[in-house]
């Protein structure tokens, strides 16, 4: 006889898990936080709308993304570029919805009909700086890129375009930071714009936008949360520990070690820091130790106490 319990295990559906209703103070926070996020998408989108419509489109600098995109097409067949970027943007939101979730696509959806409208209509009365130093307008455009992408990524949201398939790629790769993401997928339109613009300067001030665009963006997502990581090498470990736990209130971690060399056991000091205090550190350890050994790294993210909450 056939052992048909697998088939009907297979068959059997599995009891939907019961959604725990959220607590007054719960939905409280979730609402405040919503209209945190909304918020704060209008005003970065206004920021790349600031970009795109005063900097780069009047000064034919394609600088990357969708905004790039919009900008060559502009150049040829003369269409809005707040409209182009709208059209450009509804397949990559389609596929937004389908892997980053509805959440942050949502959020998109909302940046993307900002920047939209603001481009074309809603900064209408904004100077735009045309016919100047092409440098300065490349150097400005990135700015405000840089400040409307890295506000609407701190709220999880996007701008639309690209920074759909530059979210993919830093959610499989996250040891990549944004701003080098963009760098790499903007490379196709940079060279695209030197053709449709007829020189070399056209590519090179891209160039330069993206550049300080995701310097900007990086300073905004990982600056305020960028530490230093200090491995201390000292037979004063107990006295360099003691300094930076009541001095500094850091935390600290002594790691077992044996040197190869002398095969003797030693503690290592481990221990994170703010990148204004690790100077302190560095400066009190020689005081104590002259012969300590340290090594010092970047953190791009510290998280935890003392330093920014895990979310």
């Amino acid at each position: 006889m056939k052992d048909n319990t697998k088939e009907k295990n297979k068959k059997a559906k599995k009891p939907k898990e019961k959604k725990v209703p959220l607590t007054p103070e719960q939905r409280k926070k979730t609402a405040v936080r919503w209209v945190l996020d909304i918020i704060c998408i209008i005003l970065g989108s206004t920021s790349y709308s600031m970009g795109l419509h005063c900097f780069s489109a009047p000064n034919g600098i394609a600088a990357g993304g969708v905004a790039g995109i919009s900008t060559l097409i502009n150049a040829v067949a003369d269409i809005n570029v707040g409209i182009l970027y709208g059209i450009i943007n509804v397949p990559l939101i389609i596929v937004g919805f389908i892997f980053l979730g509805k959440k942050m696509m949502i959020k998109t959806f909302l940046s993307v009909s900002v920047t939209t409208l603001m481009t074309d209509y809603g900064l209408s009365f904004v100077p735009v700086y045309q016919d100047g130093d092409k440098m300065l307008a490349a150097i400005f455009a990135g700015i405000f890129f840089g400040l409307g992408l890295g506000v609407v990524y701190l709220r999880e949201g996007t701008t639309g375009g690209t920074d759909i398939i530059n979210k993919l790629i830093n959610r499989k790769y996250p040891h990549f930071s944004l701003g080098a993401i963009m760098l790499g997928t903007d490379a196709i339109i940079i060279t695209a714009s030197i053709f449709v613009y007829g020189t070399l300067e056209a590519g090179l001030y891209a160039i330069i936008a993206i550049f300080i665009s995701s310097k900007v963006m990086d300073m905004i997502l990982y600056g305020s949360y960028e530490g230093k990581m200090l491995l201390i090498f000292s037979d004063k470990y107990q006295e360099i520990s003691e300094y930076v736990m009541k001095n500094l209130d850091r935390g600290v971690t002594w790691l077992n070690a044996t040197g190869a060399y002398s095969e003797k056991s030693k503690q290592v000091i481990c221990c994170a820091v703010h990148k204004s205090e690790y100077s302190k550190i560095k400066r009190k350890v020689k005081e104590i130790d002259p012969k300590a050994f340290i090594i010092i790294s970047n953190a791009g993210e510290v998280l935890g106490e003392g330093f920014h909450a895990n979310e």
